[in-house]
């Protein structure tokens, strides 16, 4: 069985580490920054989004806990916020750890979160995919979620502020 329990003060730490690390590796693969700005803005967008640390009223960041057979294993972290008004949540961060990944853990807590969220009258979840991250998109289309539309970007070469077209 698949359980969320509320990230305390003491392990926020750790996530904050985590989450700052893995989400700057992806701001270089997929928006093309050097890893100092993409540690930069992952730090400030960390401090954005949780300016109270765990206890930050408008996000709800969990451990997720696998329970069988008496015991207990701490198997990732899920990051989301809700949208009271629209009566969705949008998944911020789904982490599993490496050991615990192709093991079902992934669509378990995904079926559970869904079970969860229906309960407290949520009728949507929302997330963002990276487009290199093949293993989440497959958990997600196994669950069912639908491709809703495509992100895509252009980094501007800034280094011509002239307003001279760059013919390179």
């Amino acid at each position: 069985m698949i359980d969320f329990t509320p990230m305390t003060d003491a392990a926020f730490p750790a996530w904050q580490r985590y989450f700052v690390a893995e989400y700057a590796q992806e701001i270089v693969e997929n928006y093309r920054l050097s890893e100092e700005k993409a540690l930069r803005q992952a730090a400030l967008d960390v401090e954005h989004s949780f300016p109270d640390g765990a206890h930050t009223r408008t996000q709800v960041l969990v451990n997720l806990m696998y329970r069988a057979d008496g015991g207990e294993q701490h198997i990732g972290y899920l990051w989301y916020t809700p949208n009271e008004a629209m009566r969705s949540v949008y998944i911020c961060d789904f982490y599993l750890f490496p050991d615990c990944r192709g093991q079902g853990f992934g669509k378990a807590a995904m079926r559970a979160l869904e079970q969860r969220l229906a309960q407290q009258g949520f009728s949507e979840i929302k997330l963002r995919v990276a487009a290199h991250n093949d293993r989440a998109r497959r958990v997600y289309d196994a669950c069912g979620f639908e491709v809703t539309g495509i992100n895509m970007n252009k980094v501007l070469d800034t280094t011509h502020s002239d307003g001279q077209e760059n013919n390179a």
